[in-house]
């Protein structure tokens, strides 16, 4: 059982923590208010003591609501997203008369306007609960989908698909957000990609769903069945996400029961990343647009979501050049979203299992590499080769949710994570909207131009990721000087990436006779709403 104590006794058995917040690290906290609001539940509350099975229980409670209805919106956002996709092999080019790129631009014009809402959509989570927030884009997207079916002209599709982008922008920056502030550091490794999955799941159950609406005849198109079939369901799923998405961890309703919210927060500490703060901080505005660190991930992203683009909006036309059928090219797009599920699953316990990111990355994309020269060299005849070659290139699925992983574990202080995850879907936002243009129709079925690009993207992207894993190595060197120079433990390990039993066994072997209170000697400033690079405390993940 936990329980609130004022004195400085402990059990042996128990992990003990002081949350007690300091405020004497930066001169710049000079008010509460500019905390972040967990410091506030904390400063209240004495010590907490818990144990294991407690924490255990808090983040069984957290995953069931918080994580699931990430994965069910993420799904119906890819779903919803992918409509268009699952709609050219089913006439929508013919049917609405588009010619030359327009095809493309009905892609890349989602990202367009993700791309011009992207600003808005970071101060929107600073201001707004993010739970409200997410929930109401979803209700405006799903209408937009829905009416969609009902555009028979290039300009009503592409106006439609417009505000599809401007609703959906904001979801992946709200989700980095929300796996920020609720669960460890090697929890949001596993949490990060079970909602990335939700993507291939719906690559599984979106060409099934288009398989069973594109036999239906009742008056419409099938692609008109499929926009308005998808949009409802989003609409109808909405209260559902209204009811168990909470904005945080400081007024989430299921954790009322006792110490369940101090718990919840408390075990967040070896992070250094804090939850949230209401307050727009220009210091950490500037401080990410200066960082070295923020243009990088946001160049891995632009070199992932280039080739992404283009396969996402490409891949069954591509696949319909070799098999021409269309319920047939349909049903072929199942295998690939199974594949990204799988390679996903393997990949994220790759990288928890040696708690290294960038060799898991930088390996994986050989793999597309391998595919998209197999899909080039491949004589049309070659059905099966063609195939297997077109699944391989699937495993670059798993390199998104990977990179979303790795960057958001590498920045702290709530205004400087929104602005750096901003950042990154900006460049996403560029990446995707270029991957559809190099993907030209005047080459089916061959798409020599879009394979290409995407071949020397992959091969960037593994030079890059290398680079990048050498900067956080020589980041992690400074922080441990930092350390020395004040007169602590320079090599410490990073707790928020062990196993709970491991950060425990740690724990009791630390002397904690220098700290008042028997308090632990790292993270006492976990809370105070620092950045990075201000909290000598914080450790870069590899």
């Amino acid at each position: 059982m936990s329980s609130i104590v004022t004195t400085s006794e402990t059990d042996k058995e128990s992990v003990v923590h002081n949350e007690k917040v300091g405020l004497s690290y930066n001169a710049k906290l000079e008010t509460l208010a500019e905390l972040d609001e967990a410091a506030v539940v904390l400063q209240n509350a004495g010590h907490v003591e818990y144990s294991v099975e407690e924490d255990r229980r808090i983040l069984r409670l957290v995953d069931l609501w918080v994580l699931t209805p990430m994965c069910i919106v993420y799904f119906l956002q890819q779903m919803d997203k992918s409509a268009v996709s699952y709609s050219a092999v089913f006439g929508i080019v013919n049917e609405t008369h588009l010619v030359g790129t327009q095809y493309s631009w009905l892609a890349s014009i989602v990202y367009v306007a993700q791309l011009v809402f992207q600003p808005l959509s970071s101060f929107a989570l600073v201001k707004f609960p993010v739970g409200k927030w997410v929930s109401f884009n979803l209700f405006c997207w799903g209408t937009v989908v829905a009416c969609t079916g009902a555009a028979k002209t290039f300009n009503g599709l592409i106006t439609a698909r417009f505000f599809l982008g401007v609703f959906e922008a904001t979801l992946a920056p709200s989700f980095i957000a929300i796996t920020q502030m609720w669960w460890r550091r090697r929890e949001q490794t596993y949490r990060t990609i079970a909602w990335n999955c939700s993507n291939a799941f719906a690559s599984i159950l979106g060409p099934l769903l288009s398989f069973g609406i594109g036999h239906i005849h009742n008056g419409i198109q099938p692609y008109q069945g499929i926009f308005i079939f998808m949009g409802c369901l989003t609409v109808a799923v909405t209260p559902l996400i209204l009811f168990m998405l909470p904005d945080s961890p400081t007024s989430a309703k299921f954790l009322s029961k006792g110490n369940d919210r101090v718990i919840a927060i408390e075990r967040l500490r070896s992070n250094n990343m804090g939850t949230e703060n209401k307050i727009w901080k220009w210091y950490q505005f500037r401080e990410a647009m200066m960082d070295v660190k923020t243009w990088g991930w946001a160049l891995l992203l632009f070199l992932v979501s280039c080739p992404s683009g283009g396969i996402a909006a490409f891949g069954g036309l591509i696949v319909k050049g070799f098999v021409q059928d269309p319920f047939k090219t349909i049903l072929f797009q199942m295998p690939f979203g199974g594949l990204q599920v799988l390679t996903i699953i393997l990949t994220a316990w790759l990288t928890n299992r040696f708690k290294l990111r960038y060799p898991v990355i930088a390996f994986t994309a050989l793999f597309p590499i391998a595919g998209a020269v197999c899909l080039w060299k491949l004589p049309r005849s070659n059905i099966g080769g063609l195939l297997g070659a077109y699944y391989v290139t699937s495993i670059y699925g798993c390199l998104q949710p990977l990179l979303y992983s790795w960057s958001n574990l590498n920045a702290a202080g709530h205004t400087k994570k929104v602005t750096t995850t901003a950042v990154l879907f900006v460049a996403q936002c560029v990446g995707n909207i270029v991957g559809p243009q190099v993907y030209k129709t005047s080459e089916a079925p061959f798409y020599h131009t879009g394979l290409t690009v995407d071949l020397s993207m992959w091969a960037a992207l593994v030079i890059v990721t290398l680079l990048m894993g050498a900067y956080l190595s020589y980041l992690n060197k400074k922080q441990e000087q930092r350390r020395i120079a004040a007169g602590r433990p320079g090599p410490v390990p990073d707790t928020s990436i062990m196993t709970l039993e491991a950060a425990e066994t740690y724990k009791a072997s630390c002397t904690l006779a220098n700290e008042p209170n028997g308090a632990i000697a790292e993270n006492a400033h976990a809370f105070e709403d620092l950045t990075d690079f201000q909290n000598m405390d914080f450790i870069y993940v590899l």
